[in-house]
């Protein structure tokens, strides 16, 4: 930690409704300043986290402010130009927003930052220019780099994403898991009986446990076809048929007869969830049915599968499709908690101790050159 900090701090780049950030906060890390494009994104952020929050382009308060000092720069920079879910376009502006990311570091002079993306990242030339810039002689930060699965980390949810550690301080590592399968040596995961414990199996309406509005009849004679705990778009198919609803099947899912097997899949109760994206309440995009009932989860059981509290708000006056891009874009609040406390024990230790040479771990790329 720099001589002129006391207390451990963070700026949130990108910030989103402040999945990241909450952890952070959780883990006794107090908030200096943040920037979030989406007004209804800040919205949430103001309302949880901290009103110092800008809500414009970054590369426009890069330009027109100047940020404090910080302990550490947290946040992710939009993945849509990296994501195999988009164009991944190479040409695609966002894709250079890692530049004003570093133009923050350089204003905060923080020790450490932590970066999360989609893991195609690590495949972007965009990341090697990155890693080029914070690891030069005139910053010096030493990197640590890998893919970690929400769900090893207490998330009752299977999320793959990319981390990104880098450190003044000394050679970073990647925080080691601490759940896992039954026999791993861990804590047991987390599952979704687990997560949506304790809500009401018909949604009440309260703190958004709403469900989807404008649900066709047709799709809830879809819903019902598909069996309980798991089930899928082909089980769906087959039922249908055999009670001579084979119509209600729609051409184009019809004529795919493999892959896609979580469209219209249920979530299993005994196992973390698939992957939270921001179309949740659409079973036709994922596995997104509740285990039992004849519905899409909620919002509120999405920011639950995410590890949001109850107590973390959502507006009320925001609209379904907000609430839940914020949700399926948030980095998950327990994995969140455990980076900031990996972040934490590396600033202490860094204090005290001189620089490790361990070797790097199976986990992670340990960088101190990076050769592209």
């Amino acid at each position: 930690m720099s001589p002129n900090q006391t207390k451990l701090s963070f700026v949130d780049l990108f910030a989103g409704c402040g999945g990241l950030a909450y952890g952070f906060l959780q883990e006794g890390f107090g908030s200096v300043g943040a920037v979030e494009l989406d007004p209804n994104a800040a919205a949430t952020y103001r309302l949880n986290i901290d009103s110092a929050i800008h809500v414009r382009d970054i590369a426009e308060v890069n330009r027109s402010s100047v940020w404090p000092a910080a302990s550490v720069v947290i946040g992710g920079p939009p993945c849509q130009g990296f994501s195999q879910l988009g164009s991944r376009d190479p040409d695609d502006p966002r894709n250079r927003l890692w530049e004003e990311y570093v133009k923050v570091l350089d204003q905060t002079g923080a020790d450490v930052f932590v970066m999360e993306n989609v893991p195609a990242l690590f495949k972007s030339p965009q990341f090697a220019q990155l890693i080029r810039a914070v690891t030069s002689d005139s910053r010096g930060y030493l990197v640590s780099y890998g893919v970690l699965n929400a769900a090893d980390y207490g998330v009752p949810q299977n999320r793959r994403r990319a981390i990104v550690i880098g450190s003044r301080v000394s050679r970073p590592d990647l925080p080691e898991p601490t759940h896992g399968p039954l026999g791993s040596g861990r804590k047991p995961y987390v599952t979704v009986a687990q997560a949506l414990a304790n809500l009401p199996a018909t949604p009440d309406g309260k703190n958004w446990h709403r469900g989807r509005p404008g649900i066709q009849p047709s799709s809830l004679v879809r819903y019902a076809a598909v069996p309980q705990n798991g089930g899928n778009r082909f089980e769906m198919q087959a039922t249908l048929e055999a009670r001579g609803l084979g119509h209600l099947v729609p051409r184009c899912w019809r004529d795919k007869t493999s892959g896609t097997t979580d469209v219209f899949g249920r979530l299993w109760w005994d196992r973390p969830s698939s992957t939270v994206r921001t179309e949740f309440f659409k079973p036709e995009k994922g596995r997104y049915l509740h285990p039992e009932e004849h519905r899409p989860v909620t919002p509120r059981e999405a920011a639950r599968l995410q590890s949001f509290p109850d107590s973390f708000a959502f507006p009320e006056e925001q609209s379904t499709v907000s609430v839940a891009r914020q949700i399926g874009n948030a980095v998950p609040v327990d994995l969140g908690r455990a980076l900031a406390r990996h972040v934490r024990a590396h600033l202490a230790e860094g204090r005290t101790m001189v620089t490790s040479s361990a070797a790097p771990t199976s986990r992670s790329r340990q960088l101190v050159l990076m050769r592209v």
